[in-house]
């Protein structure tokens, strides 16, 4: 919706048209509960959120800007349905503009997840490990950037791809994280939203153009994790480690469309994080079962990774490749000498690795301690659940 009326609105309109869409679905919530559900509830919202958009921008010292285009709006005729080919314009349009080069690069990624990916600013800070204030601020600078440039909304010509794409790239992982790991609430998975990142990479795979080996790539990693995901709860919904998994819950199909991903990402000389990742997430599905997983090359690649970028949360996965390979005492050294670990102070699976990794080495007072951390720190009800578990584990037996 918000694609779609941007497209009508202009991204200089980013802000109402944010606005009536949310209005739109408040009033939904009023008028459906009493009237029902409408026959096509897509074109009865687009075409509420429309109506008020245009009576905004009556009222408003945008009015003669805008005359002709209220004029056109207004007789437009009603929309019962929103055509699936339009939305996947619109959407890829509106990923594109809101990775505009002349938008900061931190901002462009925020203002992705807020308008493509519907996330909540709490959301973006936790993706970020920032907090809520900076995320504002940078959705407000994006948003007065869109507005003082007159960026249009549309997608690049090829050759203005270039950084276009990679902010893109991140807001479908980022996406894509937050449904493989939902940071709040009930349940751990949240598939709509994973579902949706891979819909969008399999768009840019459509689009001639953005059809590049790190696209694939990025497809390829995704559908390896998105395979395991229904293996990663049991019956009650609480959370399994790997080692617990189920294999035989896993999705063959997923794991197939994962490797035709990187067979085709491995066409060209480009290589990027998301190949060596998704070579991370391949050692793991191609393992018959956890004690034949092939960790060496996994920390090889982890290495790799880490040279190429040197993020804390890639170092802190990278520990765990090193207390498989080498030692749970050694990871844990490994933990501890993460660089910038202040930037990491309200993610919980810091202290949560850590926990886990004094269990294996059966310093449990230590391990209690850090898993009471990552228990103040987690949101989603099945990791709170599974730290609650491995707390009672750990402490001594009076």
């Amino acid at each position: 919706m918000v694609a779609t009326l941007t497209r009508h609105f202009g991204p200089e309109n980013l802000d109402l048209v944010e606005d009536v869409v949310q209005d739109s679905l408040i009033r939904a919530l009023r008028s459906w509960a009493f009237k029902g559900i409408p026959k096509h509830p897509e074109g009865w919202l687009l075409q509420v959120a429309r109506r008020r958009a245009i009576d905004v921008l009556r009222r408003s010292a945008r009015l003669e800007r805008h005359k002709e285009a209220i004029r056109r709006w207004s007789e437009e005729p009603p929309v019962a349905e929103l055509p699936n080919e339009g939305i996947r314009e619109d959407v890829l349009r509106m990923m594109f503009t809101c990775c505009h080069p002349d938008i900061p690069a931190d901002a462009r990624v925020a203002l992705t997840l807020k308008t493509v990916g519907g996330f909540g600013v709490g959301e973006i800070a936790r993706a970020f490990l920032t907090r809520e204030a900076t995320v504002y601020q940078r959705l407000a600078r994006a948003r007065t950037r869109i507005q003082s440039r007159g960026i249009p909304f549309a997608v690049p010509e090829p050759e203005e791809l270039g950084d276009r794409l990679e902010s893109v790239l991140n807001v479908l992982y980022l996406m894509f994280n937050e449904g493989y790991l939902a940071s709040r609430g009930a349940d751990l998975i949240r598939e709509d939203m994973a579902n949706e990142a891979l819909r969008l990479g399999g768009e840019l795979l459509r689009y001639a153009p953005t059809s590049m080996p790190k696209v694939h790539a990025l497809m390829a990693l995704m559908s390896f994790l998105h395979a395991r995901a229904k293996a990663r709860t049991d019956d009650e919904g609480d959370l399994l480690l790997l080692a617990d998994q189920d294999r035989g819950r896993w999705d063959r199909g997923a794991i197939a469309r994962g490797f035709a991903y990187l067979e085709q990402s491995a066409r060209g000389e480009e290589s990027s994080d998301f190949h060596l990742q998704a070579g991370i997430a391949a050692c793991h599905v191609a393992a018959e079962d956890f004690e034949s997983t092939d960790w060496s090359r996994i920390l090889e690649l982890y290495d790799r990774l880490l040279a190429r970028n040197p993020s804390p949360v890639i170092a802190l996965n990278r520990a765990v490749a090193v207390a498989m390979v080498q030692g749970a005492e050694q990871g844990l050294a490994a933990c501890d000498s993460i660089p910038d670990q202040s930037t990491m102070s309200g993610y919980y699976l810091l202290a949560a690795t850590k926990g886990e990794l004094l269990r294996r080495a059966g310093r449990h007072s230590e391990a209690v301690r850090s898993f009471r951390e990552a228990l103040d720190l987690a949101s989603s009800d099945p990791e709170r659940r599974f730290l609650g578990r491995r707390i009672r584990e750990c402490e001594p037996v009076d």
